[in-house]
């Protein structure tokens, strides 16, 4: 296996190894979740009803993102 230190990785190259995380963790049914996921769920959504954030597209929130760095 080989291994590599974040400190040693690009942007591009961490942001590319979090995405191949989350979409492996996608695969599973379940995952347990802290607590506190839920109450900032919650507010989120709240801020969304009431007009302060709106919905983004996956592919355009990894982009504007990409754009920072």
């Amino acid at each position: 296996m080989i291994t590599i230190s974040p400190e040693k990785m690009t942007v591009a190259e961490k942001i590319s190894a979090m995405e191949m995380i989350w979409n492996d963790l996608c695969q599973y049914n379940s995952v347990e979740l802290p607590d506190w996921h839920e109450s900032v769920l919650i507010a989120r959504e709240q801020q969304r009803i009431e007009g302060h954030q709106h919905p983004m597209d996956w592919e355009e929130a990894k982009k504007q993102m990409r754009d920072r760095i």
